[in-house]
């Protein structure tokens, strides 16, 4: 039996930029992290030579060919895994709630069949094949951050040039620094799970009157990373997110709601610094930073919904089982 784990991610600035109508261009750059919320992959050899894949349904199927899931199917195809094994997955956070859980299960897929498979492979190699998988191949018209995160791992600014390579930097900061920033983050759910794919269809469709925002978004990356690395106040990331978050409203009306607006509103007002709903948008996760003597009053006024605690993740998808 093998048993991956693979990292949710949290974007701070730059999303959108990752999508390949904005980087075949020019440069693309995200600032994020991978947090300790995870999803967990187990393969394992079945008792005869069907496949049997479980996840919020349960295929058994004679054939990688005959699979349902789309994921799986391309997944076992690329590893060259025919029949005979049984796949399950689990995870801490549900799906469609802006964590980046589909790239995330794509990467501890691929991860785990390797490892059943004998096989070594660099998140460097998962994540170019997981964009494969997800980009090329299923053509879902999302980015590449998320795949890139999920393989790596830790708080990095993870920049997608031009001629398609992708770079993977880390924001280098004290151990106390690291710890700091990650306790004055808030992350809330506003109980509403929607489909990034449709959001992002929408927003590819004004994607030149969005440029002037994605660039603006990318260079805030940049700014962000050096910020972040120079020792400067970590209070300064309130402000990014906050601008990030006016931006990227404005790349279409599916981001944001009434309801979520109202949510950041009382969240300001409580003494948050800035925010936003990650992902692509419309619901999903609120997440927000402010200093540690705000978290108390900030609770209070968003107290119908759930929080979620969380630290940073700085290992990447990894194996944890092996037998």
């Amino acid at each position: 039996m093998i048993i991956s784990r693979t990292p949710f991610r949290i974007s701070f600035t730059g999303g959108s930029t990752d999508l390949k109508s904005f980087y075949e261009n020019e440069f693309g750059a995200v600032v994020s992290t991978t947090i300790n919320k995870y999803i967990y992959i187990t393969v394992n050899k079945r008792f005869d030579h069907t496949i049997r894949a479980s996840y919020s349904k349960t295929e058994i199927v004679e054939s990688a060919d005959e699979i349902a899931h789309p994921i799986i199917r391309e997944a076992l195809k690329l590893t060259g895994i025919k029949n005979g094994l049984e796949i399950t997955s689990i995870a801490d956070i549900p799906a469609g709630t802006g964590l980046g859980s589909s790239s995330s299960f794509t990467v501890g897929l691929l991860h785990a069949l390797y490892a059943y498979s004998g096989k070594y492979v660099s998140a460097k190699d998962l994540a170019i094949q997981a964009c494969n998988i997800e980009i090329n191949i299923l053509k879902e018209p999302i980015g590449k951050q998320d795949q890139y995160a999920a393989a790596f791992g830790g708080l990095n600014l993870i920049r997608f040039n031009v001629d398609d390579s992708v770079f993977v930097d880390p924001v280098v900061m004290s151990r106390d620094r690291h710890r700091e920033l990650s306790q004055n983050f808030l992350l809330f759910f506003t109980g509403i799970q929607r489909s990034a794919s449709n959001i992002l269809k929408k927003t590819e469709n004004r994607q030149i009157e969005n440029k002037p925002f994605k660039s603006q978004m990318r260079d805030m990356s940049l700014e962000l990373s050096e910020k972040l690395r120079s020792g400067e106040s970590l209070n300064i990331i309130g402000d990014f997110l906050h601008r990030g978050w006016e931006l990227k409203r404005q790349l279409s009306n599916e981001i944001s709601n009434e309801f979520i607006d109202s949510c950041y509103a009382k969240a300001l007002e409580a003494g948050a610094m800035g925010g936003k709903i990650l992902g692509a948008g419309g619901g999903g996760f609120l997440c927000l930073y402010a200093t540690k003597d705000k978290h108390a009053s900030i609770r209070k006024a968003l107290a119908d919904l759930r929080e979620i605690d969380f630290e940073f993740d700085y290992q990447g998808s990894k194996i944890v089982y092996v037998e």
